[in-house]
C-alpha cells in the first residue's frame, strides 16, 4: 500500500487546502498522474501519484487544511487496473459514503460525478463558488471558446431555473444552520462566505505590512501627451517587429529602473538592524485574478528591452489568470508596480508588497485642464503614487524618485539614455 503525501512546496509554505480531488476511491491511476489540486497561499498546485495502482482511500476531504508531509490518500500498487480496480470499486461506496455524509454539512458540488470520465476545465474560483452553491460544473454552460468555466458562468447558471431540484435542500441547509447573522442584522438576509486560503493570506500580510512598516505615500501627476503620441506612432510597427503590443507598462518599468538606480534605498529592504541594498532590478507587476491579487516578477528589467518587458508581462498575466504561475514566479521581487487605472481608479494609496520598501501606483488617464505656460490646455493626465517605508526612505528621496519617473514618462526619448 503506497501513501500519497503532501510534498515540499516552498520554503515559506507549510500547509495548503484541498481544492479538488481529481480521482476518487476505486479509480486507477498511473505513476505521475495528477490526483488532487492543492490551494496554497500563493498558487494552486496539482499533486501526482508516485505509484501506479488503485486509490483505496482519501484521508482528507475537499476544503480540509493539510500540512506538508501529511498522508492524504492511499494507493494499492500494482496491475494495470483490470484485477484490482473492480475489487476497489466494490469497496468504494462504503469508503466514500461517510465522506459524502460529512459533505452534506458543508454544501459541495457533485464532484463524484467525475467518475463518469472527463474533468471539467474551470478556474479555481469557479470551482470554489460551485462547491459553495452546490452546483455541478458539468452542467454549467460557458461562452469561453476553450470551454473553461469561469465565475460569471457559475453565477449565470445559479440564476437560471434549470438548476437540479436535488440541490435546493443542500443550498438551504447552511442558512438554517446559521440563524445568528439574521438576528444580528435586524432580520435582514445575509450570506456568509468562507475566505479562500489565498485571500486569508493576502489579508494577513497586508495588515502585517501596515503594522510593521512606517508607510507613507507621496503623489504626483504625469502629462501623458508625449508617450501617447509616441505609442500611437510606433505601436503598429512595434507589433509587426516583435509580435507583442506596445503598452505603457514597459515605459513605466524602464522609468522605475532608472529611478531605482539613482535612489538605491527605494530598491532595498530591512533585515533586522541592517539595510539590504539590492543590486538587481526584478520588478513585480500586480495582476488581478478571480482568486485575488498576485504579483508575478519580471526578472532583470535593467537588461531587457521594451519588447522583452512587454512580452514578459503578458506571459505572467496569462499564467496568473490561467492559474499556472509557479512559486518561483512570485518570489524575489525588489520593487512593485500596480495599475489601478485599468479598473478606473483615479487616485489611491498602494500598500507595500511584503518586505519591499517601495511600490508605484498607476491610475486611470483622464483629460483635465492644465496650465501650459500662460495658457490652459486639455491634456491626458495620470496621477501616480509612491508608497514607501519611511524607516529608511526620507521624503526627499521619495519625492525625487517619483519626480524622476514623471519626467522620464513625459519625455520618453530620455528613457533610451536613463533606462
Amino acid at each position: 500500500m503506497a501513501e500519497i503525501r503532501v510534498p515540499e512546496l516552498a520554503e515559506s509554505i507549510t500547509e495548503g487546502t484541498i481544492a479538488q480531488w481529481l480521482k476518487q476511491p476505486g479509480d486507477y491511476v498511473e505513476k505521475g498522474e495528477y490526483i488532487v489540486e492543492l490551494e496554497t497561499d500563493k498558487v494552486n498546485v496539482e499533486i501526482i501519484s508516485e505509484e501506479a495502482g488503485t486509490i483505496t482511500e482519501l484521508q482528507a476531504a475537499e476544503g480540509d487544511t493539510v500540512e506538508v508531509g501529511q498522508v492524504i490518500a492511499l494507493v494499492e500498487a500494482g496491475g494495470s487496473g483490470s484485477p484490482s480496480t473492480p475489487a476497489a470499486k466494490e469497496e468504494a461506496p462504503t469508503q466514500a459514503a461517510p465522506k459524502a455524509e460529512e459533505k452534506e454539512v458543508q454544501p459541495e458540488p457533485a464532484q463524484l460525478q467525475k467518475e463518469a470520465g472527463s474533468r471539467t476545465i474551470a478556474s479555481p474560483a469557479a470551482r470554489k463558488l460551485a462547491r459553495e452553491k452546490g452546483i455541478d460544473l458539468n452542467a454549467v454552460k460557458t461562452a469561453d471558446p476553450l470551454g473553461r468555466v469561469r465565475v460569471q458562468d457559475v453565477d449565470s447558471h445559479q440564476n437560471t431555473p434549470t438548476a437540479p431540484p436535488q440541490k435546493a435542500p443542500q443550498q438551504a441547509a447552511p442558512q438554517k444552520a446559521a440563524p445568528a447573522p439574521k438576528a444580528q442584522n435586524n432580520g435582514k438576509p445575509v450570506e456568509r462566505e468562507r475566505m479562500s486560503r489565498r485571500r486569508q493570506t493576502i489579508a494577513k500580510r497586508l495588515v502585517e505590512v501596515q503594522q510593521t512598516a512606517a508607510m507613507l505615500t507621496t503623489f504626483n501627476e504625469i502629462d501623458m501627451t508625449n508617450i501617447m503620441d509616441l505609442r500611437k506612432r510606433k505601436k503598429d510597427k512595434f507589433f509587426d517587429d516583435h509580435d507583442v503590443r506596445l503598452g505603457f507598462m514597459s515605459f513605466f518599468t524602464k522609468a522605475v529602473v532608472a529611478g531605482l538606480k539613482k535612489y538605491p534605498y527605494v530598491n532595498a529592504e530591512i533585515d533586522g538592524d541592517e539595510v539590504v541594498l539590492k543590486k538587481f532590478y526584478d520588478i513585480g507587476v500586480a495582476v488581478s485574478t478571480d482568486d485575488g491579487l498576485v504579483v508575478p516578477v519580471v526578472r532583470d528589467c535593467d537588461r531587457k528591452n521594451f519588447s522583452e518587458i512587454e512580452g514578459s508581462i503578458m506571459e505572467m498575466a496569462l499564467k496568473a489568470r490561467d492559474n499556472k504561475l509557479a512559486l518561483a514566479d512570485l518570489q524575489g521581487g525588489s520593487f512593485t508596480i500596480t495599475n489601478g487605472g485599468v479598473f478606473g481608479s483615479l487616485l489611491s494609496t498602494p500598500i507595500l508588497n511584503g518586505s519591499q520598501v517601495g511600490i508605484l501606483g498607476m491610475h486611470t488617464i483622464q483629460k483635465r485642464p492644465v496650465a501650459i505656460g500662460d495658457t490652459v490646455e486639455i491634456r491626458p493626465m495620470m496621477y501616480v503614487a509612491l508608497s514607501y517605508d519611511h524607516r529608511i526612505i526620507d521624503g526627499k528621496e521619495a519625492v525625487g524618485f517619483l519626480k524622476m519617473v514623471k519626467e522620464l514618462i513625459e519625455n520618453p526619448e530620455d528613457l533610451l539614455l536613463e533606462g
